[in-house]
């Protein structure tokens, strides 16, 4: 992983570990001067000034207890008096230094011997100021008998217990300055190991990240040497992924693509050479080959010159029977329209008939009512007697008259129902002869549209032989030039030759393994015979007037063909 990382991950990481070890070695270093602080402030604030405390306090307590004596002793009211106010200052500086030595920090068995002497100062106080009473009152000898017996006894007690005090403090400041000695020592060789352990691991890891920059970037200089030198067989190994590593990459891909182009250029130099050879040698078949291409074309010129005559005649055949297949069909069109006009009088003849059956029908009725109304004046005649006789003769005529009309009109009628289903079947008939018509038109306008047709492409086909006889002609001018480009062309592979030779030199300075890319040029024998083309007489083709086709079918475009050497040729 350590490979992998990058160049400034590598520096980030160093500087913070030796950032991490400073700061570890300075929070040591702080945290000692704290516990020294600690320990000075614990023996100044806890000890020494305590114990220059408790020194006063015995240095009043013995001034307190003297006071005391010269009272019993002095024998004077006025001397009691002064010794008493003494005595009382003495008591309140003992009193006020007693209390901030009780607010420093006690250890159990210092509060322990506190109480005790606070207890036992009470005691002896209550004793001396009942000596100091007594020489108030006058009674000296009482008084010194107290003081030496009574308060000499608890005043030996509580100086006892003052002097043990003192000693204690002396005991647990020597206490303290050891457990400080000890902590000076032990932050000491830590400090010391750490510092002596960081300086290690930075020799280390500096040396390391050094090697890991400085050995890549001496393998990049010997490779870009090599190369420099042409030498490009040199084999790198990649085996990180960091900058030096990308670096060493690029120059294994720069080398590899060195050696490759170089070896390309190598192979690329022995075939343009071989080319150039076959090129020259092949210019000289070309122009031989250019000879025979011109003779092609003359011959070539003559047959468009014969198939063009031929299109012509087609093209004027296809416009006679263009215009003979119009001819016909304006005939055609107007037999369906006089074979329309009999259609619709047939239509017309049905239609009347029709009207005829309907007026028969008319009359039908009428000789029916005509029947009825005699039938029923015979009744009437009948019914009458002798006075109707002669009108029941005249109904009998009446109805006799009445059933002959009405057999007329049947038989009328009859007739006209067959003379109208004949002339429905003429109807018919003339439907079918008109749609035969019109299928007969259509047809004609069909032949007359392919006639057309024929036409118009007979009129392309002898527009494109034009443009054929053109590029004929084109042609033949190009094969008078190609002559002099078969001399140039054999001159410039020449050129390409010594060139390629130049360009194969100039490459062979690179060393490559294995020799990759070396192909040697075969030699080619080359023709020295300059073709000798004759001039050729360009051939007036007659242009000839034709209708132009809109196909782009006749256009000139060059197609394959295949020449009597086997070689692909280019035919306009």
């Amino acid at each position: 992983m350590f490979n992998n990382m990058t160049i400034k991950s590598r520096l980030v990481f160093v500087i913070g570990m030796l950032s991490v070890l400073l700061i570890g070695v300075g929070s040591m270093g702080i945290y000692g001067l704290n516990q020294t602080n600690d320990s000075l402030r614990g023996v100044y604030e806890d000890r020494a000034v305590p114990l220059g405390d408790l020194g006063l306090v015995l240095d009043r307590m013995q001034r307190a207890r003297l006071n005391a004596a010269m009272s019993a002793y002095g024998r004077s009211a006025e001397i009691v008096k002064e010794r008493q106010v003494m005595t009382n200052q003495r008591d309140a500086e003992i009193a006020d230094l007693w209390r901030k030595y009780m607010a420093t920090n006690l250890t159990p068995e210092e509060a322990t011997l506190a109480e005790n002497f606070n207890q036992q100062w009470k005691i002896y106080t209550e004793s001396r100021n009942h000596t100091m009473a007594l020489a108030a009152a006058g009674d000296y000898d009482a008084g010194v008998d107290n003081l030496t017996n009574d308060a000499g006894t608890k005043f030996d007690a509580v100086h006892g217990t003052m002097l043990n005090l003192l000693e204690l403090q002396r005991n647990e400041a020597s206490k303290e300055y050891a457990e400080a000695q000890s902590s000076y020592n032990s932050i000491f060789m830590i400090s010391s190991t750490v510092i002596t352990l960081g300086v290690l691991l930075a020799v280390i890891i500096g040396f390391l990240l050094i090697r890991a920059i400085v050995i890549p970037l001496n393998e990049a200089v010997a490779v870009a040497n090599a190369v420099a030198s042409g030498d490009l067989t040199s084999h790198i190994d990649v085996h990180s992924t960091n900058e030096t590593g990308r670096l060493l990459q690029a120059l294994k891909t720069m080398n590899e693509n060195l050696t490759d182009l170089v070896s390309k250029v190598r192979t690329g130099t022995d075939q343009i050479a071989t080319a150039s050879g076959e090129i020259a040698s092949g210019n000289s078949d070309l122009s031989q080959r250019t000879e025979e291409q011109a003779s092609s074309l003359e011959e070539t010129a003559s047959s468009m010159e014969e198939l063009t005559s031929t299109v012509k005649q087609n093209a004027d055949n296809a416009r006679q029977a263009n215009q003979l297949a119009a001819g016909a069909s304006e005939v055609a069109v107007k037999g369906g329209a006089v074979v329309g006009q009999v259609v619709q009088t047939m239509s017309a003849i049905n239609e009347s008939s029709k009207k005829i059956v309907d007026i028969i029908s008319v009359i039908d009725g009428i000789a029916f009512q005509t029947n009825i109304l005699a039938l029923n004046a015979a009744v009437e005649a009948a019914r009458a007697g002798e006075q109707g006789r002669g009108f029941a003769v005249v109904a009998t005529e009446v109805r006799t008259l009445a059933q002959r009309s009405a057999a007329a009109a049947k038989e009328i009628k009859e007739l006209i129902s067959d003379s109208v289903a004949k002339v429905e079947d003429g109807t018919r008939l003339v439907d079918e002869a008109g749609a035969t018509m019109d299928e007969i038109v259509t047809s004609v306008k069909r032949v007359t549209d392919i006639m057309s047709e024929i036409s118009a492409a007979s009129n392309e086909q002898s527009s494109g032989i034009e443009q054929v006889n053109q590029a004929v002609t084109q042609m033949d001018e190009v094969t008078q030039q190609n002559a002099a480009l078969v001399e140039e062309a054999a001159a410039a592979a020449e050129s390409m030759n010594d060139q390629a030779q130049a360009l194969t030199q100039a490459v062979s300075i690179f060393k490559v393994s294995g020799g990759a890319g070396r192909v040697q040029g075969m030699p080619v024998k080359r023709s020295n015979r300059t073709a000798s083309i004759a001039k050729l007489p360009n051939r007036g083709l007659a242009k000839k007037t034709v209708v132009k086709s809109n196909d782009d079918s006749g256009s000139t475009q060059p197609r394959k063909v295949a020449s009597g050497g086997g070689d692909d040729w280019e035919e306009f």
